[in-house]
């Protein structure tokens, strides 16, 4: 079982930053994929970012050089440095962590952190 628990989120105005950091209740060197997922109003949760336990990222086209992900490993946190914040960004961020093996794996979700662009 893995806890992740979400802190950073807030209200900035566009153009301004926001770093999300999700701590998880397990080492994350036991974990396969975390990343970040966002869900806006009346949308589906899309993908942010991921990173693996070989530090391999991905992110999402919208994302277009704005945000990076990171993991600290000493700390089991995984951190997402947004910038040039945009008010299509307002979302609730979800933390994700995905654990296992090749036979099965498991995926946890954090409770998420709202984020909020003015314009």
């Amino acid at each position: 079982q893995v806890e992740l628990v979400e802190s950073g989120g807030g209200v900035v105005q566009a153009g301004g930053s926001l770093r999300l950091s999700c701590a998880a209740s397990a080492s994350i060197l036991t974990i396969n994929v975390m990343g970040w997922y966002r869900q806006a109003p009346g949308k589906t949760r899309e993908l942010v970012a991921t990173i693996t336990r070989g530090d391999s990222t991905n992110y999402a086209d919208f994302v277009q050089g704005r945000f990076t992900i990171s993991r600290d490993n000493a700390k089991n946190t995984v951190s997402l440095q947004m910038n040039s914040l945009k008010p299509e960004d307002t979302a609730v961020y979800y933390c994700y962590a995905k654990r296992g093996t090749i036979w099965a794996t498991r995926d946890y979700w954090g409770q998420g952190t709202q984020v909020t662009v003015s314009s």
